[in-house]
C-alpha cells in the first residue's frame, strides 16, 4: 500500500476514495511532504475550477452514482506496443515521405528551372535570328547543296533559310557547321520541320566561310564522318 499511496492524491482531493483507502490516505498525509504539497497544488486547481464553472447545481447524489457507475465497469485492458517500439517506424515512416517529398519538389523545381533556361535560349535565338533577317545591311547567300539560302549580317550572325528539309530520323539531328578551310566548328543543332525552317547558327561567319549540314546521332558530335545534305557557297 505504502508504493501505491502517493497515487491517492488526486482522489483524496476530488472525495473520489472509498472509506478505507480515506483513512489510510490521512494517516499516511500527517508525515509526508511529498503529498501535502502534491494535495495542495489539486486543491487549487479544483478550487479555480469551482469558480470558473457557470452552470446549475449538479442533483445531490449525482457524484456519488457516477462514482458507483464507474467501480462498477469492469476494467478494460487495450494492449500497446511499447512506446519505443511503435514511435521508431512511425518516425521512420515520416522521414522517408518528407525525403520523398523534398526530393519531388527538387526534381520538379529543377525540372522547371531548365524549361525556363531552354524556352530563354529558345526566344533569344529566335530575336537574333529575326534580327538578321530584318538587317537591311545582311548579305544572302545561295546554297551549293540544300534549297534555301544563308542570311549573314554584318557581325557575322548568321541564319539558315531551309525549305524541303524533313525533320530528322528518330535517334537522328541535324548539325550545323562553319567550315573555314579544312576545318569545322560545330555551329548548333536543329530537329528540322516540314516546310520552311529558319534556324540561327552559333558562332560568327567570316568572308570565305563556309555553311554546312550533316546528319548526326542525337546529341550531335565534335566531329564529323558524314557527307554535307546542306552547303552554302564561300560567304
Amino acid at each position: 500500500m505504502e508504493t501505491g499511496i502517493h497515487e491517492l492524491t488526486a482522489g483524496y482531493a476530488l472525495d473520489a476514495l472509498d472509506p478505507e483507502e480515506r483513512r489510510a490516505y490521512e494517516a499516511h498525509l500527517t508525515e509526508c511532504a511529498r503529498c501535502q504539497d502534491e494535495l495542495a497544488s489539486f486543491w487549487q486547481t479544483t478550487e479555480a475550477l469551482a469558480v470558473a464553472a457557470t452552470g446549475p447545481e449538479p442533483a445531490a447524489g449525482l457524484r456519488d452514482r457516477i462514482l458507483a457507475g464507474a467501480r462498477a465497469e469492469p476494467p478494460v485492458v487495450v494492449p500497446f506496443e511499447p512506446r519505443r517500439r511503435r514511435t521508431a517506424p512511425v518516425l521512420g515512416a515520416v522521414a522517408a515521405i518528407a525525403a520523398v517529398v523534398a526530393l519531388a519538389i527538387g526534381l520538379w523545381a529543377s525540372q522547371i528551372s531548365s524549361d525556363l533556361d531552354d524556352a530563354r535560349s529558345a526566344l533569344e535565338r529566335e530575336r537574333a535570328a529575326a534580327a538578321v533577317l530584318a538587317d537591311p545591311t545582311s548579305r544572302t547567300v545561295s546554297l551549293e547543296a540544300g534549297e534555301g539560302r544563308l542570311v549573314v549580317g554584318p557581325d557575322g550572325s548568321a541564319v539558315l533559310v531551309l525549305d524541303g528539309l524533313d525533320p530528322a530520323p528518330a535517334g537522328k539531328t541535324y548539325e550545323m557547321w562553319i567550315v573555314e578551310g579544312e576545318h569545322a566548328a560545330p555551329a548548333g543543332l536543329f530537329p528540322g520541320r516540314d516546310g520552311l525552317d529558319v534556324v540561327g547558327l552559333d558562332g560568327t561567319v567570316q568572308p570565305g566561310n563556309v555553311v554546312a549540314v550533316t546528319i548526326e546521332d542525337e546529341g550531335g558530335v565534335e566531329i564529323s564522318a558524314n557527307a554535307p545534305i546542306v552547303a552554302s557557297v564561300p560567304v
